[in-house]
């Protein structure tokens, strides 16, 4: 299922087991704040694996609305001492991200346990907030002249890539539909008690075309997390845990495209498989970030799955329900469950760890064994910078 260069030769991840994938409920409003979200996912790794808090000796936190407050002053909220922290505040990506340097940190005994962490709140005026300060590209060259807010600039990938490529919404429906039959047994999917058939999804109100309501997330609070540790350890304390068979990372990649087309994906897909030692017909399931179903089908030619332009095809051929033969976003998505802030780029690892550790939290894949996650992050006027996969594998 995967193809492109980059990253050749890179140091492997042997040793390391991820482990615990947690999830704190998704809920529409929230009057807690951001540090509420992270703190809970804590206790909950805590509470899941039975270590005393002083185990945890790293801490990986991505948020967009912990500020002005980064991963430093939460080892004051949290009374933590780590001897390693990694603030990450890259959206989309922060998910594999984290996992890379939580891996690393381990490795090279810079730290024992690193707990990864992204959570954020969600109030009437957070996500507006949020918009008018992005980025200093959003706020000097889209908000002040009506593009506020990522709907217009998805719009305009979108619109690009159908006129390029001959996508249709139907193409992107499939994505939608066979997403929101994913969440069906997921109680965490805000939306995922809501049927969706292809017509509804094409019949939706325009937001930006053409975009319409069944393209765009649901902003919401919630929070995902997730373990790093050397695999003797995760043996030890009996833990199911899955190793990284390969990741890779790229930002600003093909910054020289008019309109984004491809994600930095493409530069490295080949070396992420070559590290792996597998092939994208070794891949179980597929969760890719989907804040919007164009750049899912970016994903699906970066990653290799089929060649660029040839996503629309792709879609149209196979089925990519849990129970099908391309089990893609298997708890949902952010499409079916809510976008909630930066745990959206830790969902897909976090639902990647559950499916190959048969933790999930509603459907599980047959057979799962190796999965692949991915992420897209940190949006300016016309494009994300930030862009990242892993593959993991679970651990017999």
């Amino acid at each position: 299922m995967i193809g492109g260069s980059g990253q050749g030769g890179a140091r492997d991840y042997r040793g390391i087991a991820v482990a615990c994938p947690v999830t704190v409920p998704y809920v529409k409003q929230a009057k807690q704040p951001a540090h509420w979200f992270i703190g809970s996912a804590l206790r909950m790794l805590l509470e899941r694996t039975g270590l005393d808090k002083a185990a945890v000796d790293g801490l990986a936190v991505s948020s967009f609305s912990l500020g002005p407050d980064t991963t430093v002053a939460l080892t004051e909220h949290f009374d933590m001492s780590p001897r390693w922290i990694e603030w990450l505040p890259t959206g989309g990506a922060s998910g594999v991200m984290a996992l890379r340097r939580a891996a690393r940190a381990v490795q090279d005994g810079d730290a024992s346990i690193v707990a990864c962490i992204a959570g954020d709140t969600a109030s009437p005026g957070d996500f507006g907030d949020l918009v008018r300060n992005f980025s200093r590209f959003s706020g000097t060259a889209a908000y002040p002249y009506g593009g506020a807010g990522p709907n217009g600039i998805f719009a305009l990938i979108t619109d690009h890539y159908m006129r390029r490529f001959g996508a249709t919404r139907a193409d992107f429906g499939r994505i939608a539909v066979s997403q929101r039959v994913n969440a069906r047994d997921n109680p965490n999917a805000l939306l995922g008690g809501k049927a969706l058939s292809l017509d509804a999804y094409l019949a939706a109100p325009p937001i930006a075309e053409p975009l319409h309501l069944y393209d765009c997330v649901m902003p919401c609070a919630g929070a995902e997390a997730f373990l790093v540790m050397d695999e003797a350890r995760a043996r030890a304390m009996g833990l199911p845990h899955a190793r990284i068979r390969g990741a890779i990372e790229r930002h600003n990649g093909f910054f020289d495209d008019p309109v984004a087309e491809r994600g930095g994906w493409a530069i490295d897909c080949d070396a992420l498989y070559a590290q792996a030692g597998v092939g994208p017909e070794d891949v179980s399931c597929l969760q890719s970030y989907d804040d919007y179903p164009v750049i899912v089908a970016l994903q699906l030619e970066g990653l290799g799955f089929c060649a660029q332009g040839e996503a629309p095809a792709f879609l149209r051929a196979r089925d990519f329900t849990v129970e099908g033969n391309f089990p893609h976003n298997t708890c949902g998505g952010q499409l079916s469950s809510g976008q909630a802030g930066a745990a959206g780029g830790f969902l897909p690892v976090v639902e990647a760890l559950r499916q190959v550790t048969y933790q999930p939290l509603g459907q599980q894949v047959p057979g799962a064994r190796i999965a692949l996650a991915s992420g897209y992050g940190m949006v300016t006027y016309d494009r994300c910078l930030a862009s990242g996969a892993v593959l993991v594998e679970g651990a017999a």
